[in-house]
């Protein structure tokens, strides 16, 4: 097979393939994978986000002259691909299927060379599987390897991570509309704080801003808009300081529950941003794909 100059070694995700040796690695350890589908999947990592063609593979894989059942076998090599990188069709974060057209490999893939050549641009189609680097490369590289990547979340049905996702979003809008709803409870807490004023007036515009941001991202997933998953990380950034900021909400509520259950909350509401994170990377809110018949 030849490979795209020098580059005998590609790395995407958690994985490594060598081409020049015929290994698969996940953070090192080795992934069995037959030669065959070995080969196909160097194919699409030689063509990161290109289509793939099933007749172009089955030149590459089986010579002329040779007798094979093509259709079987590029199915079988495809299925073979997704077990061992743990991928699926209905939800692919690898190997994406074009419906009797081809495939495509979906994940920023890292040419390891004499040079590093840069991953392809997203396709113009709702790309929901594309690990959100804008969303770690901001926060830093130290605080990035907090953030979990699409690889290192358990698949789950999206119509679940999307449940759970809408409750945050839910329990979120009944904060600030609580909070709004008593100032002046509220106003007699932060009396006997310092600048009272201004917390209330911060308190106020968070929460009034936060509302329709909530309005938004609630429809965009419950709708499955196109791009609600890439928003969502985009937003994500900001909402995060703020976030952190509410999941004080809990001591708002010193006239009801006592201050060891408020820091109880607290801790908790401090970990929703990343669960809110991690379940939109796991599906909420993308659009339902159907299982090809190419590839089941």
């Amino acid at each position: 097979m030849n490979g795209p100059g020098p580059v005998r070694r590609y790395r995407f995700g958690v994985f490594e393939a060598d081409a020049a040796t015929g290994e698969l690695r996940r953070q090192g350890i080795r992934v069995r994978l037959n030669a065959q589908p070995f080969q196909l999947l160097c194919l699409l990592l030689e063509r990161p986000g290109a289509l793939l063609t099933r007749d172009e593979i089955a030149a590459a894989l089986w010579p002329d002259g040779t007798f094979v059942d093509a259709e079987h076998g590029v199915n079988s090599a495809i299925n073979r691909i997704r077990e061992a990188l743990g991928d699926t069709a209905v939800s692919p974060r690898f190997v994406e299927t074009l419906a009797r057209r081809g495939y495509r490999f979906i994940a920023p893939v890292e040419f390891i060379g004499d040079s590093v050549i840069p991953n392809p641009e997203p396709s113009p189609s709702p790309d929901l599987q594309e690990v959100p680097r804008d969303a770690q490369s901001a926060l830093g590289a130290k605080s990035a390897k907090l953030l979990a990547s699409p690889e290192e979340l358990p698949k789950v049905s999206p119509s679940l991570a999307q449940t759970f996702f809408v409750l945050f979003q839910i329990m979120y809008v009944g904060f600030y509309v609580g909070a709004l709803a008593n100032l002046r409870e509220i106003a007699d807490l932060f009396s006997a704080l310092s600048r009272p004023t201004l917390l209330l007036v911060v308190l106020i515009v968070t929460a009034a801003v936060l509302i329709p941001v909530r309005a938004f991202i609630l429809a965009a997933v419950l709708l499955r808009a196109p791009s609600a998953r890439r928003h969502f990380l985009r937003l994500w950034l900001l909402l995060f300081p703020l976030d952190e900021l509410w999941a004080l909400a809990p001591f708002l509520l010193l006239h009801h529950i006592d201050v060891g259950l408020a820091i109880a909350c607290t801790a908790l509401l401090a970990w929703s941003p990343f669960a809110q994170r991690s379940l939109v990377l796991m599906g909420a809110g993308s659009l339902p794909r159907q299982l090809p018949t190419v590839a089941r």
